[in-house]
């Protein structure tokens, strides 16, 4: 929606005058409509949406000429924003003003479907400081602007556009319940990029230059936007990815709630190169919450503002006038994190040939004031503090490795980033606060793993999954950590490579059944919901879950005695419950009667059902003390149970066809004595057979317990020979020592003695040659 500023004299009314006396004869009038003024006497604003029309009346009206001859005769430089000297001025005006003046000025600036008189030098409304503002997320939609006295008319003879309030960016961002969730997506458009050259995605924290708090950056190399694909990427509900391949984003919403999930304002940097022969754009686009409150508007406007590169220069894209385009760079420099505007074109030097920089700031603060997410604790992790964050889950994770994933996931952007995606494209990095993120595959924790390849079964035609979405692979196993028996369990399903549902818990057994099984699957045949936390809930998932659950079922009963656990017994396979399936009829006083059947002597007894019946599942009880329904069963009145059904009364006799183990079949007539009979001998034998098999467990049990204790006797005498070893290598390495020491101080007290040998010869030869001298001199004498 984009707001006209027109010029109109009006009269001003007695009790109004005193206001203002200087400028009683011109008056400022904003609206949100179409209009029928010429384009050269129009506004553009900040955004080329309209959603009302004027209601001057035809062109040739007495009021429309009278405009048009006010606005001929403007001063220059008339409508250019106030000095901040003459705005505090101003500002300091009106608040001395009596109460009943006030509200009539803010009903006139801020009526938005109507003209309505409001002073000259009162257009620009100031900025509310942001500290006065509510800074908590899921109380910042309380607020409520003022709402036009009268709805907007059809004078012109066109349509209305459908209005948004700013508050829908509030509601809007409120499907994100997780704010981890806001980050995936903005990961989301930056891997999309892939095709256009994306090689990284940085995500880091700066500190903003006015007030010094926090922000956060979001940065890709990909393709960039023009400044038609901002315009686009700032809509509501389009997106040009939902007709590509192999992209994740497809409802066109995922920037506006992300980036109003995790703060307020946002403001985005692009760079794309030219391409058939056009000249490189650049361009800025801002959507501020903190704006949109700040000055009331009672509609989205979005200013943005493009440039074009020519020969070295980059020259200003004006979309209708210079003015205009000057007006929404002054509005981003206003409402922006950067001091100046010369800080703000400084982003672009971030930029190379080509990419796209969002920063996200004025972010949300919990209800105790602090901020929302966490910077501290980790200086190369991002955070969030509250119900999602378990320090019990945090001290297993170090304590248990293979498990960090699940455990941290909720609380860890760098955990749930690795997982994020199943596959990352060759030579793509995620960065986070200057260090990589390391892609996991959850498959690489499993032990005992193996596929299950699971096909839908289609609803209709129209509904088929078509192509290489026709199935899923579906990898189960323990983890690692699973012997351990924490409570981890969980599906890990992604579409379009894309993780949806992390840890998704299709089986909630009372005890401790499913521990430990850990499921990984791409499920392209269903749609997930808009915020990519959870799919649609379509009878596909229902049935896709409940087969989710019976392959953890079956894997967790065969396998779970591997991790510990004592071994489940298969129902299927008791031998204490014989399984008839029949077909009953009611007679006229409602009881069941049991038509023919077949009787197979193959160590399990079943009635089969006439074809024409509906086939019942019957428990027949091998005695008569294990009947929970009923007490011992007499002859004159036998009965068998079918599960959540009446009882079935069984009269007469049975026709029965006997199966033989060499296949042949003969018709006998059967009581139910008979019946009774060959049950009970039947059982018998299978008793038999149980209790044969429990000696032959029994037997591997001990065979089992002698191994284990040798085991443990020949672990007992490594240890000791290990010790020995051990004190062995201690000791002669401590003679090693005191030899060296030895050998050390005898080398000394040799080189000692060699030097004390060698004075006492030096002194016998001295004295040697006195002696021969004295006996020369005595010679001579």
């Amino acid at each position: 929606m984009e707001p006209v500023v027109k010029e109109e004299t009006m009269e001003v009314h007695p009790e109004e005058a005193p206001i203002m006396p200087e400028i009683t004869s011109h008056a400022i009038c904003i609206s949100t409509g179409r209009g029928d003024l010429p384009s050269e006497n129009r506004s553009n604003g900040f955004n080329d949406g309209d959603d009302s029309e004027d209601q001057d009346g035809p062109p040739d009206s007495p009021l429309r000429k009278k405009r048009k001859s006010v606005e001929s005769a403007l001063p220059l430089g008339f409508l250019d924003p106030l000095p901040p000297e003459e705005r505090s001025r101003l500002n300091s005006q009106l608040l001395a003003l009596p109460p009943s003046s006030t509200p009539q000025l803010i009903r006139a600036a801020d009526s938005g479907n109507k003209l309505l008189p409001m002073p000259a030098k009162s257009m620009e409304v100031a900025p509310f400081p942001l500290s006065q503002s509510c800074r908590q997320f899921w109380k910042a939609g309380d607020y409520e602007g003022p709402a036009p006295e009268t709805p907007p008319s059809d004078s012109g003879g066109f349509m209305d556009h459908v209005r948004v309030h700013p508050k829908f960016l509030h509601s809007n961002a409120t499907s994100h319940k997780w704010a981890l969730g806001a980050f995936a997506e903005l990961l989301d458009n930056a891997l999309d990029e892939v095709c256009n050259g994306a090689t990284y995605v940085s995500v880091d924290v700066l500190n903003s230059n006015k007030d010094h708090s926090r922000m956060i950056l979001v940065e890709d190399n990909g393709g960039g936007m023009t400044l038609d694909k901002m315009r686009q990427c700032m809509s509501l509900g389009y997106s040009a990815k939902s007709k590509m391949a192999n992209t994740i984003g497809q409802y066109g919403n995922g920037f506006k709630t992300s980036s109003m999930r995790l703060g307020a304002d946002v403001i985005v940097f692009s760079r794309c190169q030219g391409k058939d022969g056009k000249s490189p754009t650049q361009c800025i686009g801002m959507l501020s919450y903190s704006f949109l409150r700040g000055t009331r508007k009672e509609d989205i406007v979005v200013p943005m503002i493009g440039f074009e590169k020519r020969e070295d220069s980059w020259e200003m894209m004006p979309r209708s006038s210079a003015s205009d385009w000057k007006k929404n760079l002054d509005t981003i420099v206003q409402w922006s994190p950067y001091i100046s505007e010369a800080h703000l074109l400084q982003q672009f030097d971030f930029l190379k040939d080509q990419g796209t920089r969002i920063v996200i700031y004025n972010l949300w603060e919990d209800d105790e004031g602090s901020p929302e997410l966490d910077f501290d604790t980790d200086i190369h992790d991002i955070q969030i503090r509250g119900v999602n964050r378990d320090e019990k889950k945090i001290v297993m994770a170090k304590t248990y490795p293979d498990s960090k994933h699940f455990l941290t996931y909720q609380h860890s952007l760098r955990s749930y980033a690795s997982i994020l995606y199943l596959r990352l494209p060759e030579g793509f990095r995620i960065i986070l606060r200057g260090e990589d993120v390391q892609h996991h595959n959850i498959i690489d924790d499993m032990v005992q793993s193996k596929e299950i390849t699971y096909r839908p079964q289609c609803i209709a035609s129209d509904h088929a999954p078509k192509g290489p979405n026709m199935y899923a692979v579906v990898s189960i196993g323990f983890s690692k950590d699973a012997k351990h028996h924490i409570d981890m369990q969980g599906f890990n399903v992604y579409h379009k490579n894309r993780l949806i549902k992390p840890f998704w818990r299709v089986w909630n057994a009372a005890g401790s059944d499913g521990r430990g099984v850990i499921g990984v699957l791409e499920a392209n045949f269903i749609e997930p919901a808009h915020d990519k936390q959870g799919f649609e809930r379509t009878v596909v998932l229902a049935r896709l879950e409940t087969r989710l659950q019976a392959i953890q079922k079956d894997y967790w009963l065969t396998n779970c005695h591997l991790i510990g656990y004592a071994k489940r017994r298969n129902k299927k396979n008791n031998p204490d419950l014989l399984r008839i399936k029949s077909s009953s009829t009611l007679d006229s006083n409602g009881h069941y009667y049991h038509h023919q059947s077949n009787f197979r002597s193959n160590g399990q007894h079943e009635l089969f059902a006439h074809p024409t019946y509906e086939d019942n599942e019957v428990v027949v009880y091998p005695n008569e003390t294990q009947n929970p329904f009923q007490g011992p069963i007499s002859k004159q009145n036998q009965q068998l149970f079918i599960p959540n059904m009446k009882p079935v009364r069984m009269a007469g006799c049975l026709p029965l066809s006997v199966r033989s183990a060499t296949g042949d079949v003969q018709e006998i007539q059967c009581t139910h004595s008979i019946l009774t009979q060959k049950m009970r001998e039947e059982n018998l034998e299978l008793k038999r057979s149980l209790e044969a098999a429990l000696t032959d467990l029994q037997f591997e049990r001990d065979r089992n317990m002698i191994l284990e204790s040798k085991i443990h006797t020949a672990g007992r005498v490594t240890e000791f020979i290990d010790q020995d070893h051990e004190t062995l290598y201690k000791y002669t390495e401590g003679e090693i020592a005191r030899r060296d020491v030895e050998e050390e101080r005898l080398r000394k007290r040799l080189r000692d003695a060699s030097e004390t040998i060698q004075e006492l010869l030096d002194k016998v030869k001295m004295l040697e040659s006195k002696s021969v001298v004295c006996i020369k001199s005595e010679t001579t004498h």
